[in-house]
């Protein structure tokens, strides 16, 4: 009786062991990706499939302050292989130890990332990210019913609002831009000039024409079916709706507006580290960069990609700003504990 039981024990045992290995094989097997919607070429996810012999899994987000509450409460740290998240949450996200160090003897592409975007001062040394996208924050509108100069005004100044708007559900996004518009920087800590944005803010939301606060592809769509004149809109998102409808129109205002860079980072406690950084270093490819920004109509941080890249969106101010724009440009840089004002 004693050495059946052990027996009996003994095949639990061993088939507890086969089922905890199969967990860490299908794991192993499946990349889990976590980004911004509508972010990636779906042709892309068969050709990574292919590539590696590991399948793909996206999951989406539509706001930054999502993204991190997911990673800090619902633990998204320990759910996902490689996450792409704006510049300005890379440093939290360090902070909070909820992504490791990048493996670079895993990341053979990562020479091919262009000069101005290594070694950033929200990553010194590239140690945590790279770069997937970069591009701006301006207004995605209907040039039929605007007219005349491109500014915040649109938005803020109830007599100068064209119809109705959608703004942006992106909190440092939104603040970084009324900011601007009241002519003070993006990353303002400074109390007084916060109200005053907030004020501007609260203002505009609470104007009969504003049909309120989505992300960037929510209020793209809002213009794009006739529901809003403009929005507050990432310009890549804008750029493919401007394809398709020639009625609509994407600038930086004159006063300004967000650059930023999207980049890509490994989590924690990522249950196939090997799968993320097998993702980083397919995304910088030069091929696969080309393909992805040809696709999503942002700017590639790819300098080898350059060549590949559509010539209407290589001389397309909309997608690679002029000069003149470029140095109206704010990035948004982590305020650590003044998050809270």
């Amino acid at each position: 009786m004693k050495v059946s039981r052990l027996l009996v024990a003994a095949g639990l045992g061993l088939l507890a062991v086969a089922g905890c290995n199969k967990d860490e094989q299908k794991a192993e097997s499946t990349v889990t990706v976590y980004m911004y919607s509508e972010y990636i070429d779906p042709d892309m996810q068969a050709e990574f499939e292919k590539l590696t012999g590991q399948k793909l899994k996206i999951d989406v987000y539509e706001s930054s302050e999502e993204m991190l509450a997911k990673m800090q409460q619902a633990g998204g740290a320990s759910q996902y292989d490689c996450i792409v998240v704006s510049d300005a949450h890379v440093p939290t996200l360090i902070s909070l130890n909820l992504v490791k160090p990048l493996d670079m003897s895993k990341i053979s592409n990562a020479g091919n990332v262009a000069e101005k975007f290594r070694n950033p001062p929200f990553d010194p040394e590239s140690k945590y990210s790279l770069p997937y996208q970069w591009g701006t924050v301006g207004l995605v509108y209907d040039k039929t019913k605007v007219q005349g100069e491109i500014s915040w005004d649109l938005i803020f100044d109830p007599a100068k609002q064209p119809g109705s708007f959608v703004l942006i559900d992106s909190m440092r996004d939104m603040l970084g831009v009324a900011l601007r518009y009241n002519g003070f920087s993006m990353n303002s800590v400074n109390p007084e000039e916060l109200k005053k944005a907030m004020q501007t803010v609260m203002a505009a939301k609470r104007s009969s024409k504003c049909l309120g606060l989505e992300g960037g592809v929510g209020g793209k769509n809002r213009v794009a079916s006739g529901e809003a004149v403009l929005a507050i809109a990432y310009n890549g998102d804008a750029v493919r709706a401007v394809a398709e409808n020639s009625n609509l129109e994407y600038k930086v205002p004159s006063e300004g507006g967000v650059i930023w860079v999207d980049v890509m980072m490994v989590p924690a406690k990522a249950p196939n580290p090997d799968g993320g950084h097998a993702f980083i270093n397919y995304i910088l490819d030069p091929a696969a960069g080309a393909k992805l920004s040809n696709y999503n109509r942002y700017a590639t941080p790819n300098q080898a990609s350059m060549p590949m890249i559509n010539e209407e969106d290589r001389t397309n101010p909309a997608v690679y700003p002029p000069q003149e724009i470029m140095e109206k440009l704010e990035y948004l840089v982590d305020v650590g504990e003044n998050t809270r004002l």
